[in-house]
């Protein structure tokens, strides 16, 4: 379980890290084609998002019938939008890495869109569920 709850943990962070890297991108007030910018890394950030993306769900799935997690219907609805908000995420972020140039305004836009403010706001969630679920795991130990 605590295996599942790591990988959980970890693509929360390379989702939520990349979002926080675009608000410094979209900060720097580019227009994405400056001579001599490089968009190398904001590039890497997304691709790790994208990759944390496509493996939430199933990842998530894992961890509740891992820790046979009850009523088992309510995290499943739930993992059901996750997995819908996760899709249109991941649609959104793949169409901002496929232009060739990336402005800030482009990742401003990215960041606004309501598709990853609802991913995100799934991750906030699981994170709680996540935290509190190994509080009670290492409470349950003593």
């Amino acid at each position: 379980m605590a295996e599942a709850l790591a990988d959980i943990e970890a693509r929360c962070d390379a989702i939520e890290g990349c979002f926080e890297y675009n608000l410094a991108w979209a900060a720097k007030g580019v227009s994405g084609d400056e001579p001599g910018l490089s968009t190398t890394e904001l590039r890497h950030q997304l691709i790790g998002a994208v990759d944390a993306i496509q493996g939430l769900g199933p990842s998530f799935r894992a961890a509740v019938e891992q820790a046979g997690l009850k009523p088992a219907v309510r995290y499943t609805d739930f993992i059901d939008i996750l997995e819908r908000d996760a899709k249109d995420a991941l649609v959104t972020i793949e169409l901002v890495l496929a232009q060739p140039v990336i402005s800030s305004q482009l990742i401003d836009n990215l960041n606004a869109s309501l598709h990853l403010r609802a991913l995100l706001t799934d991750l906030f969630l699981i994170d709680e569920l996540v935290k509190a679920h190994m509080k009670a795991e290492a409470q349950a130990a003593h």
